[in-house]
Parts: structure tokens; C-alpha cells; sequence
């Protein structure tokens, strides 16, 4: 038996073989104890707790230290055997390939993480972080190519001319591809800026929707006839936007045309009776009523108010009782609203002289 396990098989031992093999097997056996039972359990009591950030760490022990405790134990058991140099150069680079995936992915998960905690205590954050993809896809782009770099400069490749041909090629593609990037730097200045977002009611130019989904190229609305309109990015930073859904308070100001042929009293009383109306109505502040000007064939009043909400459909309403009220009110007081008149006066010739007769043609 001892003979059997002195013998030599590609530069190893028996012997060697198996301890390699009782390494690895003894090693993958306590990080199952470990995840089973004292990961598990840590799991369970992170559950119960308000604060979010353990549950972050527990979860990403699970999902990376785990594989990360499997490698070791198997580079442990294999570095105990003698390999030859091209096997052990082998070995090591495929070390250093999953490790810096593992590295990479903690790093994005903890970037992502971050992000997520910072946008969630902002108001309006679920909506935020529904956002967050197109950022992470440019993040986890940055991560990965620094990552890659890193892992061909440790295995012995020139990064140096390799970071000078891609520098090259991107002003190459920087070039060719001007308005993509210009959307993309725009999507930056949107994410950060916060001028809308989605679920907000905005006008852009002639167009009015409320915001759909904000990409990295373009932002998708959804308009009030029910089409989906798409502006790219670039065009919105570009544009006038009015975000309606940001509006607390709407003013509201309307005329109100009355005619020539009444008394002074009664013109007296129309801006009170104006006063009375709004106010009579909620949630509204009244801010003035005052006779504005002489029209061509009309005196005209100018009644200026603030609903106290942004809800249109409410504004609506209240604008809607508001006219009924003055209508009725003004019809039993016989105050009469003007429309357009014209008086024409035609010259008629006589032999014993020209008279003008006034003609009232309505």
C-alpha cells in the first residue's frame, strides 16, 4: 500500500494527490457548515431588523463570498501539488479571472447599493430609482473595463499601449457617433438635474403627456390623445419644459365684458359682486376685481384668483361654477354682457342740404 502510494504520477505523489483531494473536500464541507448554519441563521435575524444595510452585507456574502471561500479552498488544495510552468501559469490566471469577477461584481453591487440608498430618501424616490438602470448600465461599463484592464496588466499584458488603442478608437467612435453621446451626457444632466420625472405632466413646445420612461437615448411621453411620443434627450435639455405635476398653486385670471348702456350704480357694484362669487368657492384665494379698461364696445373687468391645488379637473370646476354664478347673478340684476356692435352712420343728399341718420344695423 505504501508502495502504491509513493509512486509518482506527473511530478506528484499518490500521497499528494489525495491530501490535494482531502483539502478540497474538508474545505468545500465547512463553507457548506458555514452557509448552512451560521450564514442562514444570521440571514434570518437580519430579517427581523428595520435597518436595510445588513441585510446588503448578508446578501452579498451569500452571493460572493461564498464563491469567493470556494476558490480559495480549491487554489489551497492545488497549490499543494507541483504543477509544471505552463499549468501553474494556467491556474493562477484563471485565479485571477474569477477573482476579478468577484471583485467586479461586489464593486457594482456596492455602487448600486449607494445609489439606491441616496435616491430612496429623496422625495419621489421609488420613481428615482426606477431610473437607475440606465446609469448602472454606464457604470457597470466603467467598472468592467477598469476591471479588465487591471487583470491583463497582472498577467503581464502591455495595458499601456492597450489603453492608447482604445483611447484612439473612442475619439474615433466619439466622432462618428456625436449625437448619440450627446444624448447620453444629456441623460447625466437629467438624472442629476431632475428637471421631470417619470410620472410627471409636462408640456414640451406644443406637445403635452406625462413622462413614461426616461432612457439613455430618449424619454418617452405619453400624451393626452394616448399616442407615445419620444424626444430624444438632447431635444428636452434643449427645450422650454413646463412640469405641471411640480405646480402647487394655479392663477387663474378672466375678463368679463359688460355693455355701455348702464348705470353707474350697477357698475359700481359688479367688481363686489365679482368679490362675493369667488369667494364663495374652495379652496380658492381670492386676489382682486377691478374694472380694466374701455373696450371698442364693451367695459371690461378683470377678476384675477389662485386655486389652492394643481389638480386641473378641480380648477375646471370651480372656473365652470364661477361662470354659472355670474351668469345668474348678472341676469337678475339686468346687467347685460356685451358682444360686438358697430353703430354706422349713413350720409344721405338732399337738394335743401345733407342730414346724417344714425343706423343701429343690430
Amino acid at each position: 500500500m505504501s508502495y502504491f502510494l509513493e509512486r509518482i504520477y506527473f511530478n506528484n505523489r499518490v500521497v499528494d494527490y489525495l491530501i490535494a483531494v482531502g483539502i478540497i473536500l474538508t474545505g468545500i464541507f465547512l463553507v457548506r457548515i458555514f452557509k448552512s448554519r451560521l450564514l442562514n441563521r444570521i440571514e434570518r435575524w437580519a430579517a427581523k431588523t428595520i435597518n436595510t444595510f445588513d441585510d446588503f452585507a448578508i446578501s452579498t456574502v451569500a452571493r460572493l463570498g461564498i464563491p469567493a471561500l470556494y476558490l480559495i479552498v480549491v487554489y489551497m488544495g492545488l497549490g499543494y501539488l507541483s504543477f509544471p510552468v505552463n499549468v501553474e501559469k494556467i491556474i493562477g490566471n484563471a485565479a485571477n479571472v474569477v477573482i476579478t469577477i468577484l471583485i467586479i461584481r461586489l464593486v457594482s453591487a456596492v455602487i448600486l447599493r449607494l445609489l439606491r440608498s441616496y435616491l430612496q430618501r429623496q422625495e419621489h424616490g421609488k420613481d428615482k430609482v426606477r431610473q437607475l438602470a440606465g446609469l448602472m448600465l454606464i457604470i457597470n461599463i466603467i467598472v468592467w473595463i477598469t476591471g479588465i484592464l487591471f487583470l491583463f496588466d497582472n498577467m503581464g499584458y502591455n495595458v499601456t499601449a492597450l489603453v492608447t488603442g482604445l483611447g484612439i478608437g473612442g475619439i474615433a467612435v466619439a466622432l462618428a457617433a456625436q449625437n448619440i453621446l450627446g444624448d447620453l451626457f444629456n441623460y447625466f444632466v437629467i438624472f442629476l438635474d431632475r428637471p421631470f420625472e417619470v410620472n410627471d405632466f409636462v408640456t414640451i413646445d406644443d406637445k403635452s403627456g406625462t413622462i413614461e420612461n426616461i432612457g439613455i437615448k430618449t424619454t418617452r411621453v405619453l400624451s393626452l390623445t394616448g399616442e407615445q411620443l419620444v424626444f430624444a434627450n438632447s431635444d428636452l435639455t434643449s427645450s422650454r419644459i413646463h412640469n405641471y405635476k411640480r405646480m402647487e398653486t394655479r392663477r387663474i385670471a378672466f375678463k368679463i365684458n359688460v355693455v355701455y348702456d348702464i348705470s353707474f350704480e350697477k357698475l359700481q357694484q359688479i367688481p363686489v359682486l365679482l368679490k362675493k362669487i369667488v369667494e364663495e368657492h374652495h379652496p380658492i384665494r381670492f386676489d382682486r376685481a377691478h374694472w380694466l379698461s374701455y373696450e371698442e364696445s364693451a367695459l371690461s373687468f378683470e377678476v384675477v384668483y389662485f386655486v389652492l391645488s394643481s389638480d386641473y379637473n378641480e380648477y375646471m370646476d370651480i372656473q365652470q361654477s364661477i361662470n354659472l354664478q355670474i351668469f345668474k347673478t348678472f341676469g337678475d340684476l339686468g346687467i347685460a354682457f356685451a358682444h360686438p356692435t358697430a353703430i354706422v352712420y349713413l350720409q344721405g343728399s338732399q337738394r335743401n342740404g345733407s342730414i346724417n341718420h344714425p343706423v343701429n344695423p343690430f
